[in-house]
């Protein structure tokens, strides 16, 4: 579940150009705080990888919530008695 999550949210990506300072910067929107920047569009990708692979460890070790994305969750769902 955690390698689908992980390629699931890099599609959610949002990247772009920043002509100032020529840097590529990119950031995953539900997954807030999660954003990176590279010289290259390649490099941006490889951080923001690398930055959401520790924002979800570090989430599942301080049981912070993780939004839902494409219907994965981390989160647990309560338990309904019948």
């Amino acid at each position: 579940m955690f390698a689908e999550y992980m390629k699931i949210a890099m599609r959610t990506a949002h990247y772009e150009f920043i002509e100032e300072d020529k840097v590529f910067f990119g950031n995953i929107p539900p997954c807030q705080g999660v954003w990176a920047s590279g010289t290259t569009l390649e490099e941006c990708r490889d951080e923001l990888e690398e930055v959401l692979e520790g924002w979800l460890i570090l989430s599942l070790q301080m049981n912070l919530p993780i939004p839902e994305i494409n219907g994965i969750s981390f989160n647990p769902k309560p338990i309904v008695n019948a």
